[in-house]
């Protein structure tokens, strides 16, 4: 369990395999407190570095990186080909450390960043994956804002970087993945829209200069990863055999988005293969699709030694010389690791790789640096050099902590005249179940010690009497104490059971194997909810969904919450809806699956698409073709919400050149080219009127399920806005659909294609046909 702020467990810190993405399991120290910030060309200590273009503000950057190029040696070039780069003490160059992270918070995970005495914690916003169920875009990058604030805060007192490793925009392909929880969930423009918007509140300077970075965010892992130990089958030696349909149209577009809508300033590739090459080793993956059809500006860094995962793992090269220069030829700047340090002069040496692409790959870095200020000497005098401690951790931050978990909790359930419980009638309450007084678990992986926690019995017992039962001693319950859980529900008005997973079961390195609450917990839930004298609440605490089936169908049990993880103010988010002073207006980011579906499923298997040969079922809302626990999309509110069609049109026409094939012969789509899709858009407009009694939020899907050609999906998301709507109130919402770039579907081949014939625009229970045409 987490220690409150103010304690300094000393404690040691574990590295699972050197890995950025193996998570530091336990708290780390604090350090003893820096007062100032690591940065280079500090003229007023050393006035003859002024004399170096490349500390000459007034140039543009790419002058004063290769000013600085052409001035050091191989070795000291290589020093800043890894996350632990080497000063250059005679050019007035500090060693700087890039490995940073800020998931959901400014994290301690990576060496770049600590706590102390003089900043002991910082804002810990929900886990990634609840944040994404809000399905607010711009809570996605308001968050980003508040995260990259205490960043530099804490970097102007020597206790962080300016280069974080965040966020983690993998399609959560499979429910059984570890990492699912980091992620903005299984759909492709959620996590799109997730990626570019929190990546702008990262990076955006407040100066209005798109050149300028408040600090650089990084998008990983590049690519098809979502697999980490599943029987045996790790990510060090996964090759993800994928098509190339699935590709562009499910794993690709997150990264897309990040680099092309968010300017990402860097991204990392994955450990895993993808059809039998190593993602940072891949020059089409890197230098052919990053750096040249999406046109990163920026650097490419490998996850933590998966350079060297690909030699000695994966034994993709005959030695380590070869692996260093086929990582820097394929595209890689930076190695998180040593591995680059200690291969690449050799390397070099024996004629592997030409010291024109170490020039080329550290010229990214530094341009990097340059954009964050860097080399810009004393970063007091710049815009951001007046934040402090007393920017960390502000109750405007806390309570932005608080509203993302409040907008991200989903309403699985609820029966008439359950929920919301009314403070003045509920005279006591049972709070039973493993989560319900927890601390660390509500702030999930990659996390950084919070300002403060309010756990969920916190923040249900300033609401109403509770009595406690924990019911199980850990979330893997394998021995409920069920007669004590039992007696506190037969006594109480109204029953509340946190029960759920926590890292010890769903974590980096550690897979699933099967979807159901572990243990004794189910008949925990089962038995508490036949003693229970008032109305159950189930609040399940998690980044993975489960087959709950049992409780959804259990009269007893009158209301569901799925929470995620909801960061350092959960519990009082919980508290919030579960009593009414905020109307859940959540929706889950990912389909929970019945726990047959794992029977059939292996992780291994990367196709998207059922194939109705071997009764493969697919994967995601998408394209899944069984039975679903819930959807994604499934959420409730405590009023309702009636949707009309104002503005739509019936049908589109795509215009072609002259002589096109498809004017003389019926074609089943067209390529969604630059030359037909200039301009070629509409708009839909909908009122959205709240009929009921209690005011609230609602998140407006825009679905669309095109003509069945090319394996299209069934249906799939073209966009979505959150309103707030006051009883008996309307809003109007607008969408502007864009025909190629919304309405197109990707063939077999990975092109792009816009699919003749009608497609169903769907809204709630609204359907309209739209007939798209030559």
């Amino acid at each position: 369990m987490a220690s409150l702020v103010n304690s300094a467990p000393k404690v040691t810190v574990f590295l699972f395999f050197l890995s950025c993405f193996s998570h530091f399991f336990l708290i780390p120290n604090w350090v003893s407190a820096q007062n100032s910030p690591v940065f280079a060309c500090d003229v007023d200590k050393n006035p003859a570095l002024g004399q170096f273009g490349f500390c000459n503000t007034s140039s543009e950057t790419a002058a004063r990186v290769a000013d600085l190029v052409k001035r050091l040696t191989l070795e000291e070039k290589i020093g800043w080909l890894v996350n632990g780069a080497a000063a250059v003490s005679r050019l007035g160059i500090p060693k700087y450390e890039w490995w940073s992270e800020a998931l959901h918070g400014v994290s301690y995970v990576g060496p770049g960043t600590h706590f102390s005495s003089v900043v002991p914690g910082a804002t810990s916003f929900p886990q990634v994956i609840l944040t994404a169920a809000s399905f607010n875009a711009s809570l996605f990058e308001a968050i980003g804002k508040v995260v990259s604030t205490e960043a530099r805060a804490m970097y102007n007192v020597g206790l962080a970087g300016l280069t974080y490793w965040s966020p983690n925009v993998n399609i959560f392909r499979d429910p059984r993945w570890g990492r699912g929880q980091e992620t903005p969930g299984e759909d492709p423009l959620l996590s799109s829209k997730y990626a570019s918007g929190y990546v702008r509140g990262l990076q955006q300077s407040d100066d209005g200069n798109s050149d300028r970075l408040k600090v650089a965010a990084c998008c990983k892992h590049y690519t098809a990863y979502d697999l980490d130990n599943w029987k045996g089958v790790d990510r060090f030696h996964f090759n993800a055999v994928v098509t190339k349909q699935d590709m562009d149209d499910t794993f690709q577009p997150p990264f897309k988005s990040c680099v092309i809508d968010g300017n990402v300033a860097s991204v990392m590739c994955s450990y895993n293969q993808v059809n039998g090459i190593p993602a940072c080793a891949d020059p089409d993956l890197l230098s052919g699709i990053v750096r040249g059809h999406w046109k990163l500006n920026g650097y490419i860094v490998s996850d933590c030694d998966s350079v060297d995962v690909f030699y000695n793992n994966q034994h993709y090269t005959k030695t380590p010389e070869e692996a260093a220069a086929k990582a820097i030829l394929a595209g890689l700047d930076l190695n998180c690791g040593n591995f680059l340090g200690q291969h690449t002069e050799a390397a070099v040496k024996e004629g592997l790789v030409d010291e024109s692409a170490v020039d080329k790959a550290v010229s990214n870095n530094f341009a990097t640096m340059m954009r964050l200020g860097f080399f810009d000497g004393n970063p007091s005098k710049a815009i951001y050099g007046k934040l402090g401690p007393k920017d960390v951790c502000t109750q405007e931050h806390q309570e932005l902590g608080r509203e993302a978990a409040r907008q991200g909790i989903v309403l699985l359930k609820n029966s008439k005249g359950s929920l919301p419980l009314s403070a003045t009638a509920i005279k006591t309450l049972a709070v039973i179940g493993p989560n319900a007084n927890v601390t660390k678990t509500m702030i999930g992986n990659y996390e950084g010690t919070p300002c403060k926690y309010t756990t969920p019995l916190q923040g249900l017992t300033a609401l109403a009497a509770t009595t406690y039962v924990p019911g199980c001693s850990n979330v893997a319950c394998g021995t409920a104490q069920i007669d004590e859980a039992k007696k506190a529900a037969a006594a109480a008005d109204a029953t509340v059971l946190v029960v759920g997973i926590d890292q010890s079961i769903e974590a980096e390195g550690r897979d699933r194997i099967d979807i159901r609450l572990p243990g004794q917990q189910p008949l925990l839930i089962t038995e508490v909810a036949k003693a229970s004298k008032g109305n159950v609440i189930l609040v399940i605490m998690s980044g993975g969904g489960f087959d709950i089936s049992f409780a959804k169908n259990d009269d007893k049990i009158t209301s569901i919450l799925w929470v995620g993880y909801p960061g350092e103010a959960g519990g009082a988010a919980i508290a919030d809806v579960i009593f009414g002073s905020y109307n859940p207006s959540g929706r889950l980011p990912m389909t929970w699956y019945p726990e047959s579906y794992v029977d059939k499923v292996p992780m291994t298997n990367m196709n998207m698409r059922p194939d109705p040969a071997t009764g493969y079922p697919g994967r995601t809302y998408r394209f899944y073709t069984g039975e679903t626990v819930y959807t994604f999309g499934d959420g409730l509110s405590y009023t309702e919400f009636n949707h009309h069609l104002v503005r739509a049109p019936k049908s589109v026409s795509i215009p072609l050149q002259e002589g096109h094939s498809c004017l003389s012969s019926k074609c089943k789509s067209v390529d969604a080219v630059d030359e037909s899709c200039k301009n070629l858009a509409f708009d839909i407009h909908l009122r959205v009127k709240n009929v009921g009694n209690i005011s609230g939020s609602h998140t407006v899907f825009l679905f669309s399920s095109p003509p069945s050609v090319h394996n299209s999906p069934q249906k799939h998301l073209l966009g979505f806005e959150k309103v707030f709507v006051t009883t008996k109130a309307e809003a109007l919402v607008r969408f502007n659909v864009d025909v190629c770039k919304d309405l197109s579907i990707v063939d077999e081949l990975g092109n792009r294609k816009v699919a003749m014939g009608n497609h169903v625009l769907q809204v709630g229970s609204l359907k309209h046909s739209l007939n798209v045409r030559i």
